[in-house]
């Protein structure tokens, strides 16, 4: 892994530690209801494509989500660390997690239309609906 946007995490616990390389300073946002049973919340997440370096792999317990993902999670503390699609191995890693440069910013919002009444953010961003994204992501 090379370039100057690399960043490092680890769980809570630190059984686990990552090391990514960011393509881009975007922060997204889901409310799906799968994430938010995950996390009890909107996942924020930053892409890493499939740039991402994992120590500690005996701890991790990975849950087949669905057809096309899976969530990773540390065995020992339970943080969450991953969202990876099957098909493409591309990463989606919680910004809580890392130690994100302060040029991150949240640029887009999906499952919109997922989004309970009982939070907002102030951002600006692209909110895509769940069919807009099926639509324009198949597979995904």
């Amino acid at each position: 892994m090379s370039g100057t946007n690399q960043v490092q995490g680890s769980c809570l616990c630190g059984s686990v530690t990552l090391k990514a390389s960011l393509p881009s300073s975007n922060l997204g946002v889901c409310h799906c209801g799968m994430c938010k049973k995950w996390g009890g919340g909107p996942l924020l997440a930053v892409d890493c494509q499939t740039n991402v370096e994992i120590s500690g792999e005996e701890h991790i317990s990975v849950f087949d989500s669905s057809d096309w993902a899976e969530r990773g999670f540390c065995s020992k503390c339970g943080s969450h660390l991953f969202y990876r699609l099957k098909e493409t191995q591309q990463y989606s890693i919680p910004a809580g997690i890392l130690n994100l440069p302060k040029e991150v910013k949240m640029t887009h919002q999906i499952f919109i239309d997922e989004k309970p009444e009982y939070y907002a953010f102030a951002n600006e961003t692209r909110n895509i609906t769940g069919l807009e994204l099926v639509t324009e992501f198949p597979g995904e």
